[in-house]
C-alpha cells in the first residue's frame, strides 16, 4: 500500500492539512481495498493550527519510508525552517520519496533547496514573494499545480485537491481518480490557469440539483450540434434563466460546460481507444477536425495526438 505522510509544521493551515488526509484516505481501489495509508507527522509535540492545537501521532520519523510526503501551507511564510525538518525532507528526497507542497507549503519546501532550478507555483497572492525570496526557482503564478516528477507544488486552497487527484491518477489510473473526485464532490476541470486534467468516464454533475437531469441529458447527447436555444428548450426554460441557473450551480455557462464535457469524453476516447483523432472529434460533437484540435489544445494545452502519446 502507498504510504502518504502529511507534515504539519507550526501554524499549519487546517484546510491544507486536511485536504490530503481526506482525499487519500477516501481513495479506494477497484476491489475495495484502500489505496493509501496516511501518517500525520509533526515537527514537535504540539503544533499551532490557528483555531486549535494539533498533536500528531507521528514525529519526523514518520517521514522515513513514506512513498509520498505532503507539505501543507503555513500561515507564516517567513518562518525559518527548522534544521531537523530541512534535513528530513532532503533525506527523503535523496531516497526517492515523492514530495508535494500545497499552497504556501511551497515556502518551506523551497527552503530545503529541493525546488532549485525547477518550475513551481504557490498561492497567487504569495507568488511574487516566492520569486523574490528564491530567484533560482521558476515561479509560475498562473497554474493550479506543477508536476516535476518527484517534486510537485500546488497553488492555494482548492488547488490542493487538484494536485491530490492528479497524484492518485498517476498512482492508480483515471478510474480510481474519478471515483475519488466524486467522493470529494470536486469538479475536475476548472476555468483559468494551466489545463491539467484527470480523465474520467463522465463529467461530474451536481447530484440532487435541479440541473442534474439536464446535465445527464447533455452528457448523453455530446455528439449533437446543440445550441443554447436547444438546451433551454429541452429544459423548458428561457435562455436567460438557463444561464443564471448554470452560473449558480456549476460556476460556468451551458455551452462552456458542454465544451468541457466534450473534451473530457475526447480524453477518455484518446486514452482507451485507437479511433482516429478525426473520428473522435466527430463522436464528441465537433463539426470539423480543425475545430476539435483547436478547442482541445486551448483546453488542455496539448494537441489530441500529443495527449494520446502521453496517456494512452
Amino acid at each position: 500500500m502507498h504510504t502518504v505522510a502529511v507534515l504539519a509544521l507550526d501554524r499549519v493551515i487546517p484546510f491544507d492539512l486536511s485536504t490530503p488526509i481526506e482525499v487519500f484516505a477516501r481513495t479506494r481501489l477497484p476491489d475495495g481495498r484502500p489505496g493509501y495509508q496516511i501518517r500525520v507527522c509533526a515537527e514537535k509535540p504540539e503544533i499551532d493550527a490557528g483555531a486549535f492545537t494539533l498533536r500528531a501521532p507521528w514525529g519526523l520519523e514518520g517521514l522515513k519510508g513514506a512513498d509520498t510526503i505532503i507539505v501543507p501551507g503555513t500561515a507564516d511564510i517567513a518562518a525559518p525552517l527548522a534544521p531537523a525538518v530541512r534535513d528530513a525532507l532532503r533525506s527523503a528526497a535523496a531516497d526517492g520519496t515523492r514530495i508535494a507542497s500545497i499552497c504556501s507549503g511551497t515556502f518551506p519546501l523551497a527552503a530545503t533547496g529541493l525546488l532549485d532550478g525547477l518550475r513551481a507555483t504557490t498561492h497567487w497572492i504569495a507568488a511574487a514573494q516566492l520569486a523574490a525570496d528564491h530567484s533560482e526557482i521558476d515561479v509560475d503564478p498562473d497554474v493550479l499545480y506543477v508536476d516535476n516528477g518527484q517534486i510537485l507544488t500546488s497553488a492555494g486552497a482548492a488547488a490542493g485537491l487538484d494536485l491530490c487527484l492528479h497524484m492518485i491518477r498517476r498512482d492508480y489510473g483515471s478510474a480510481v481518480a474519478a471515483d475519488a473526485a466524486r467522493l470529494c464532490v470536486m469538479p475536475l476541470e476548472r476555468e483559468g490557469g494551466q489545463a491539467q486534467f484527470i480523465v474520467h468516464d463522465r463529467t461530474p454533475t451536481p447530484q440532487g440539483s435541479v440541473l442534474e437531469p439536464l446535465l445527464t441529458w447533455l452528457q448523453d447527447n455530446l455528439a449533437r450540434d446543440l445550441t443554447l436555444a436547444d438546451i433551454a428548450a429541452y429544459d423548458g426554460t428561457s435562455t436567460r434563466t438557463l444561464i443564471r441557473r448554470f452560473r449558480e450551480q456549476t460556476g460556468t455557462t451551458p455551452l462552456q460546460w458542454l465544451h468541457r464535457a466534450r473534451i473530457r469524453q475526447a480524453q477518455h476516447l484518446l486514452e482507451t481507444t485507437r479511433h482516429p483523432v478525426e473520428r473522435i472529434g466527430t463522436q464528441v460533437g465537433f463539426g470539423s477536425p480543425t475545430a476539435f484540435r483547436d478547442r482541445f489544445k486551448r483546453t488542455t494545452g496539448v494537441s489530441p495526438h500529443a495527449y494520446r502519446r502521453a496517456f494512452s
